[in-house]
């Protein structure tokens, strides 16, 4: 009878201990989408304080890769745009939307 219980009590314990890791492993993982979603807009408040003189370009992030989207008014400017938002600490990859203004 006592091995019963004690075996009773270990199953318990591994039960609880297993539920008590899934709970932290979903929580480790909801505080890394968090930290992701504020590093994307720390990075995408970079890149715009870098094309401030480009009001008319906007600025998207996700994991590290920009996306220019918007009208400029030549291809030297696009170019521009796009070298220095490759130029902000943290940019992975940056692809442009651009498109030239009709003149």
């Amino acid at each position: 009878m006592t091995s019963t219980k004690l075996i009773a009590s270990l199953i318990t314990a591994a039960t609880l201990s297993a539920a008590s890791m899934t709970a932290f492993a979903q929580q480790d993982g909801a505080m890394a989408g968090a930290v992701a979603a504020t590093s994307d807009s720390a990075l995408a408040s970079k890149v715009k304080a870098a094309l401030a003189d480009q009001k008319q370009i906007n600025v998207t992030s996700n994991q590290g890769v920009v996306v220019l989207s918007g009208s400029v008014a030549s291809t030297d400017e696009g170019t521009k745009a796009i070298q220095a938002a490759s130029a902000v600490a943290g940019v992975k990859e940056v692809k442009s939307e651009l498109t030239v203004a009709a003149k």
